[in-house]
């Protein structure tokens, strides 16, 4: 009898064992291929991405790649221009960046007293916000005068949707498509990060409109 028990409790030790190897290893898949979390950090996408905002982004949508290669395994579809994009920066993969595409391999890019044309046409900017007045000439510094430059195959141009203060594709170039981990695509949470962590500030900056917030 002592015998019987001792292999029942072993059994339901290793169930819970497995159980929890099952979830760990779904979890992986899911956050390899499926869908995975990120934070904003930064003020670079305002006012579509809020510093606080927690969203969710679709790693499927661009097909399935192969883990640390970035190589596409399933293709599906390539970014087009006004996804907003989270990819690996090039100057640096070990960060993640968040901006919006521009222009896709093959397009002239040209940036003219902050006005953007892509193949020679004004860009529909509906996204984009200038705050700053000043125009800075090409040869200070890359912000409103740009290009023209052609988007090489297999790259992405990429802008932050705050133009005057978005460290992006004008400054260090092109994103290469094995770089982008997915597609920004939901607010599933949002606050004031700049207030106490475990304070009633924070709890009361908890921005309740965004929750939900489809990313366009």
């Amino acid at each position: 009898m002592t015998k019987s028990i001792q292999l029942t409790e072993k059994s339901k030790i290793r169930e819970n064992v497995e159980a929890i190897i099952i979830a760990v290893l779904l979890a992986l898949f899911i956050r390899t291929f499926v869908v995975q979390a990120f934070k904003i950090p930064s003020g670079s996408m305002l006012p579509t991405l809020q510093i606080g905002d927690h969203i969710l982004v679709s790693k499927f949508i661009y097909g399935i790649k192969m883990p640390f290669t970035g190589a596409t395994l399933i293709p599906i579809t390539n970014p087009k221009p006004s996804d907003v994009v989270v990819f690996q920066f090039p100057k640096n993969p070990e960060l993640d960046y968040i901006k919006r595409v521009i222009a896709v391999a093959g397009d002239i890019v040209e940036i003219r007293d902050k006005k953007i044309t892509i193949n020679g046409k004004p860009l529909v900017d509906t996204h984009g916000v200038y705050k700053d007045p000043t125009i800075l000439p090409a040869a200070v510094a890359p912000r409103d005068n740009f290009g023209p430059v052609t988007v090489p195959a297999g790259k992405i141009f990429v802008m932050g949707d705050n133009r005057d203060n978005s460290y992006d594709g004008r400054f260090w170039g092109f994103v290469d498509l094995k770089a982008v981990r997915g597609k920004a695509w939901v607010i599933y949470w949002s606050w004031d990060v700049q207030q106490p962590l475990f304070s009633l500030d924070r709890l009361r900056s908890i921005r309740w409109s965004r929750l939900g917030d489809f990313i366009h």
